[in-house]
């Protein structure tokens, strides 16, 4: 397992499965966006809060690789490194099996900043990323 900045242990819920009793594919996305949010709030940020000051962070692209599947009962540990591209924040996340350690899922979340109902240059992230560097 690589280093990472932010890991959410969790577990797979019944109605989070499909029919051949696995984990549906959009699931792991939702798993992605929750630790995304935990991980902001672990910095005393809160999306709801960022809103009402009149900035939005949005998702622009994400892209998902499925490896192995999750099925109900499992508990897995959602981790996420992230860097400044240009003007977006891209999240890195994967998902493992637990207690292997067996990678599940990796995923690249790329977000931007809408600042007023403007696209900005994502300044935003750079004081976000200051507190995290130094944590």
């Amino acid at each position: 397992m690589r280093d990472y900045i932010f890991k959410l242990e969790m577990k797979v819920r019944d109605y989070e499965c499909d029919l051949q009793g696995v984990v549906n594919n959009s699931n792991y996305q939702r798993y992605m966006e929750h630790t995304r949010h935990e991980f902001m709030e672990s910095f005393g940020e809160n999306f709801g809060r960022m809103h009402e000051v009149g900035i939005d962070a949005f998702v622009s692209k994400v892209e998902i690789r499925f490896r192995h599947s999750l099925k109900s009962g499992d508990r897995f540990l959602s981790c996420l490194n992230l860097k400044r591209e240009g003007v977006k924040l891209v999240f890195d996340q994967d998902i493992y099996h637990l207690p292997d350690n067996v990678l599940t899922s990796s995923g690249r979340v790329e977000t931007v900043i809408v600042e007023d109902g403007k696209l900005t240059r994502g300044d935003y992230f750079d004081d976000f990323l200051e507190k995290v560097n130094k944590k």
